[in-house]
């Protein structure tokens, strides 16, 4: 089968390709020539998702999916949540992003945390909604060079280390997308 991936993030589509293994074809954005930044302007991670699978399916017709990913911090107010990606700026830039969050956590004692999927799928124009949470801790600076956005400042629960000191294959038993693409490749299997 295959599906267009509604990115053009490599870190994502390596993740992605690694969890839904050989039974599916991939393509990205730029495979279906599709070039501009798809604007996330949604109030809600599931209208993100949404709107960038419906943009991609309403320029080219094809099978879809797209994902949209927040941060939610427990003492922030569940900030930066749907802006996890322009937190500290519309250039998304991870690094002015993770000092933001630290600064304004500052010395907080309460550094719960959890990171949260949605994927929005049209498959055969039926759309569909898988979901992924993993609740883990902010530390109070960065560690590991794996992964990308967030990774460096989040341990999951259950760890003693942040997803960027994991391997990709570790990282994908444990995380938020890894738990939602995991549904996503439950659904598919069996469609």
């Amino acid at each position: 089968m295959t599906l267009v991936f509604a990115s053009n993030n490599k870190h994502k589509i390596k993740e992605i390709k690694s969890l839904l293994g050989d039974s599916f074809t991939l393509l990205s954005l730029h495979d279906i020539n599709i070039w501009e930044d798809i604007q996330e302007e949604e109030p809600q991670i599931e209208g993100n998702a949404l709107a960038k699978a419906r943009f991609v399916f309403n320029t080219c017709g094809l099978n879809v999916f797209a994902d949209d990913t927040g941060l939610e911090i427990t003492a922030l107010n569940g900030l930066p949540g749907v802006h996890s990606a322009r937190f500290a700026g519309e250039n998304k830039d991870s690094s002015a992003n993770i000092e933001k969050v630290l600064s304004l956590l500052g010395d907080t004692e309460n550094r719960e945390a959890r990171f949260r999927t949605v994927i929005a799928l049209i498959l055969d124009k039926k759309e569909y909604l898988f979901e992924g949470i993993v609740n883990g801790t902010i530390i109070r600076e960065k560690k590991g060079t794996e992964g990308f956005g967030y990774d460096p400042i989040f341990v999951p629960e259950g760890k003693n280390r942040t997803f960027a000191e994991m391997e990709l294959a570790e990282k994908n038993t444990v995380s938020h997308r890894a738990r939602a693409f995991e549904k996503l490749k439950e659904f598919l299997i069996q469609y």
